[in-house]
């Protein structure tokens, strides 16, 4: 889509340059102008230095004075919002470009579109708008198999029992067009299912209503057929709520991508790492060097979700398989010393030169790769050391499988290495983790986490909604939906869930509930943990959504969407159940990607907005 977009909406001519009727004389130059989020939605897809590729010649931004550049034609990427249009209006009257191609990330609502014709009318220059187009692209995609919607805290608007009906509301307006912009791109119309009650819910019902009502509108975007792999077979999008496994979202990970996420806050697929990293010049005057981690990195498509010693290994192994091929291109090339060579030899030693010349790009682009993971890796390891986090992972890996620890172990974690929040967030596993956590314990642990001077707010937060948790579950065992008042406030969240996670979270090899549920909803066989589950087909008939048995799977394809925070925990996790047999597509979303401190973050602002914990260390 990004792509047809930047050649002014028409499919991009070949690398070769034509299509058969013109050639390369049709390539046009371009300018490119973007806002905040169309600029996060292209960077992860093309590389500034691929966007001369299909003629653009320069970039700005949407809010910055710009200067007139005539004869060339403009792209407009931009969020449909009232700002947006007052600017392009401004820039059609003052006659910036020769010609404006309007492109919105979602849909242009008709007061905007009224506003912007009035606007260029009243300015005489609505012959520079050549085209508008609603591009429904409204999504950061960080793989091939993932996205994020880049909606900030939707975690903690959810559960902030202030919050009201309207805001609520507004939330799942802003998820439910998220999805729609998805489901769009990809040209499908799936079954929905989700848990009762909850988020999840509310965007099931309201996604559902706005495809039912789009299938029946005059435009309809969804041609049969569709882009998800190559089956007719419709996808499932299977809708979970961040408390179905909040452990998930705070605790420590031992694999490539997610520690890169933790330790180096990547973002839209970048990170930066001091330049001194393998040693060399004093700490001091470390400059940092930018990276980008995505599928033009063979090393990291392929080590991303291996855990760190094994990445370690495979850095030694590529860089011993590159001196080795460097040695080989040497040898070849050396000439010896007075040998003679006869015509014969001298063709084969210049074909030699030829080979190794042609093969030297390979050679550096290998090196380059082998340095930058080298540099990485060197950085990880000095925070593993320095925070202990090997143990942290086990620790908390060892409490989510077995549903206990010792106490004695736990307490000397929370006095020994690490940050303040890896602190915080292995008291939180524990709490999440093991289902009776005597007062006692918990007080020991609370001690131990203020003579480290840590934030409890969060820690109280998740104590509140366990215990909240638990008399539910006495009250009530045989039904989950009936939340008392003051869970009413989080709308209906099956809190239940938040403690569930320990015991449905691990039978047999640590298998992430959340996998283990799309799991069964891809194979649609009768099964106790998700029978529950609502369905909603939006092309059946109003009245039998919620029946039809010949839609409940198997389903080769399945779109996983996480509301309030994802992972890439979850989404390591999910690509290795799409590797399984049969192997099946998975795609993975979520409101925003998350790394544990972040999550923890949120979890402290629900803790303060309820009063809870103290910020200030208590004697």
């Amino acid at each position: 889509c990004i792509v047809r977009m930047l050649n002014l909406n028409q499919q991009p001519l070949t690398a070769l340059g034509g299509t058969g009727n013109g050639g390369p004389a049709e390539e046009v130059y371009k300018i490119l102008i973007l806002d905040r989020l169309c600029r996060d939605i292209l960077s992860p897809l093309i590389h500034v230095k691929d966007l001369r590729k299909h003629g653009i010649t320069l970039f700005f931004s949407i809010d910055k004075e710009r200067q007139t550049i005539p004869d060339v034609p403009a792209i407009y990427f931009v969020r449909p919002d009232s700002t947006n249009v007052q600017r392009i209006i401004a820039d059609a009257s003052r006659g910036l470009y020769e010609s404006f191609h309007l492109n919105f990330s979602s849909s242009l609502p008709r007061p905007l579109l009224e506003e912007l014709a009035s606007g260029t009318l009243k300015s005489d220059s609505i012959s520079r708008i050549s085209k508008v187009y609603d591009q429904y692209v409204e999504f950061i995609t960080l793989e091939d198999n993932m996205f994020s919607l880049a909606q900030e805290s939707v975690y903690v608007q959810l559960n902030d029992p202030s919050a009201g009906e309207a805001e609520i509301e507004a939330i799942m307006d802003r998820i439910v067009g998220g999805l729609f912009c998805v489901l769009v791109t990809l040209g499908v119309v799936p079954i929905i299912r989700c848990a009762r009650g909850g988020p999840a819910e509310m965007v099931a019902t309201a996604l559902d209503a706005r495809l039912r009502e789009h299938l029946v509108s005059k435009n309809n975007l969804f041609a049969e057929g569709g882009n998800l792999g190559a089956s007719h077979q419709r996808p499932v999008l299977c809708l979970f709520d961040r408390n179905f496994e909040l452990s998930v979202g705070i605790q420590h990970d031992w694999s490539y991508r997610p520690l890169v996420h933790d330790v180096l806050g990547m973002k839209l697929n970048k990170i930066s790492v001091p330049s001194d990293a393998s040693g060399g010049k004093g700490r001091g005057a470390a400059s940092m060097v930018p990276y980008e981690l995505d599928n033009s990195d063979s090393f990291w498509v392929g080590n991303a979700s291996s855990p760190f010693p094994k990445v370690a290994e495979e850095i030694e192994i590529q860089l011993s398989k590159y001196k080795q091929d460097v040695e080989e291109v040497n040898r070849k090339t050396g000439g010896q010393d007075g040998v003679d060579f006869d015509g014969q030899e001298l063709i084969g030693n210049t074909k030699h030169l030829m080979n190794a010349v042609n093969s030297l790009p390979e050679l550096t682009e290998r090196k380059k790769v082998i340095d930058k993971h080298t540099n990485i890796a060197t950085v990880l390891l000095g925070e593993i050391k320095e925070r202990s986090l090997d143990s942290y992972c086990n620790l908390e890996n060892d409490m989510l499988t077995k549903g206990s620890v010792e106490k004695g172990q736990l307490l000397a974690a929370l006095r020994g290495k690490g940050t303040k929040a890896d602190k915080l967030r292995l008291a939180i596993v524990y709490l999440l983790a093991v289902e009776a956590t005597p007062q006692s314990d918990v007080e020991s642990l609370e001690a131990a986490l203020r003579e480290s001077e840590v934030d409890t707010c969060a820690f109280q937060y998740v104590k509140k909604i366990k215990s909240l948790n638990i008399s539910l579950a006495s009250a009530n065992s045989a039904s989950r939906s009936n939340i008392v008042d003051w869970a009413e406030k989080l709308y209906g969240q099956s809190l239940s869930a938040v403690t569930a996670g320990m015991k449905n979270l691990l039978s047999g090899g640590r298998q992430l509930a959340l996998t283990r549920t799309v799991e069964a909803l891809m194979e649609g066989k009768p099964n106790p943990d998700i029978d529950s589950y609502l369905l909603f087909d939006p092309r059946a008939p109003k009245s039998s959504s919620g029946m039809g048995n010949v839609l409940r799977g198997p389903f080769k394809e399945a779109i996983v969407f996480m509301i309030g925070g994802g992972n890439y925990i979850e989404y390591s996790s999910l690509q290795e159940l799409a590797q399984r047999q049969p192997p099946k597509h998975v795609i993975y979303g979520t409101t925003e990607v998350l790394n544990g401190v972040e999550f923890a973050e949120q979890l402290m602002v629900l803790g303060r907005k309820m009063g809870l914990g103290s910020s200030v260390p208590s004697q």
